[in-house]
């Protein structure tokens, strides 16, 4: 049987004036006292008082009462059903009745989050690009593999439909056709009978939208089989049933590492109108010369630049606008090429990541003869 997941609750009081320790522990003794909790008291000169209280069952809560007028209460239980989340709501409007009725309104903010889960069989929380936490609506894991590459997971969202996560990253929901157009070139860009070729994009949503366009051919370099598998199963509203078989009248998908390839490509003069970069987005370490996944992104740059046509365009993702400094040093990155290139960004609201996300279009700079 598996063990019940924690249940971690909080109530904070920001008080309008410095705080009396001991007239606020004394107040909220009684409340935790008459639940069977054993009381265990720390006091610090200047520092303020904790108090925990712990239950026969490992329940237990802690009470922090700083001087400078900040309480703290946390509350962690191991009873997910009805009944032990009405007892500790209970507790805790006890708590904050007593702290109300002991300040007389000289409170300045009240505030209780939702309970986290902690250890849960379902993992609702999952961090933007800039370091925030979200609650997902999570309500199934629809699968779950380990590739040689990496962990993949898909999670059904009530909001969103399935969620494509790859070790950890929220990289695309059935409800994010705003990524794909936006990666694509928002609608501005005419594929009829054009050569494009799609590095990642294992989801199958760019390949998918980019057939409708009738281009003349399209190529998608993909590592990682695994990721093919899981999204053809179960990311059919992003996918369609392009990802059901690796080659179409007018597409073809190769399992392979894309960078051999390119430089395969470069070295045969192979060029093409597009180049759509799916892999990663910018780093978020803003010390490229220390991280390898910045060198990764370059060496990428370049070798598309060379199997892009002079008039062609190669679009990809940033990154949440949040992200300033690695925005900026991306966009630093892009002078350094073998060819002088110009580019343009765009933001756009994509609905899982729940943050701005920026992409960008570059092309090579046209020189006077």
């Amino acid at each position: 049987m598996a063990a019940a997941a924690a249940r971690h609750s909080t109530l904070d009081f920001l008080l309008g004036a410095t705080a009396d320790c001991n007239a606020i522990l004394k107040a909220l003794q009684p409340i935790f006292q008459e639940q069977g909790m054993t009381e265990t008291v720390h006091n610090w000169e200047d520092h303020g008082y904790l108090a925990t209280y712990i239950k026969k069952n490992g329940s237990f809560a802690n009470l922090r009462i700083h001087p400078h007028g900040l309480v703290l209460v946390d509350l962690q239980n191991y009873n997910d059903h009805t009944r032990g989340r009405e007892e500790v709501d209970q507790l805790l409007n006890k708590v904050e009745e007593r702290m109300k009725e002991l300040f007389h309104g000289n409170i300045k903010r009240v505030k209780r989050l939702p309970a986290i889960l902690r250890g849960g069989v379902i993992d609702r929380y999952w961090p933007t690009a800039d370091g925030r936490l979200v609650e997902y609506d999570i309500d199934e894991v629809v699968y779950d593999e380990d590739s040689p590459f990496q962990n993949i997971k898909i999670l059904h969202s009530k909001q969103f439909g399935n969620i494509l996560i790859l070790s950890g990253d929220v990289n695309l929901a059935e409800s994010d056709l705003a990524y794909t157009q936006a990666i694509m070139g928002s609608g501005k860009e005419d594929y009829t009978g054009k050569e494009v070729l799609i590095l990642g994009g294992g989801d199958g949503g760019i390949l998918y939208e980019i057939v409708k366009l009738k281009p003349k051919m399209v190529t998608m370099l993909q590592i990682d089989q695994m990721v093919i598998d899981g999204c053809k199963k179960y990311m059919r509203k992003t996918c369609g049933d392009v990802l059901d078989n690796l080659k179409g009248e007018c597409y073809q998908v190769l399992i392979e590492d894309c960078i051999p390839v390119l430089k395969r490509y470069a070295k045969e003069g192979r060029m093409f109108d597009y180049v759509i970069n799916d892999l990663t987005a910018v780093p978020i370490s803003t010390s490229p010369e220390e991280d390898s996944t910045w060198e990764f992104l370059r060496l990428i740059l370049d070798l598309s630049m060379k199997v892009l046509k002079q008039d062609g365009k190669y679009f990809t993702q940033g990154n949440c606008i949040n992200l300033t400094d690695a925005l900026t040093l991306y966009e630093e990155q892009l002078s350094r090429l073998y060819c002088p290139v110009e580019f343009s960004k765009e933001t756009v609201c994509v609905p899982s990541y729940m943050e701005l996300w920026v992409f960008y279009t570059i092309w090579k700079k046209q020189t006077d003869i």
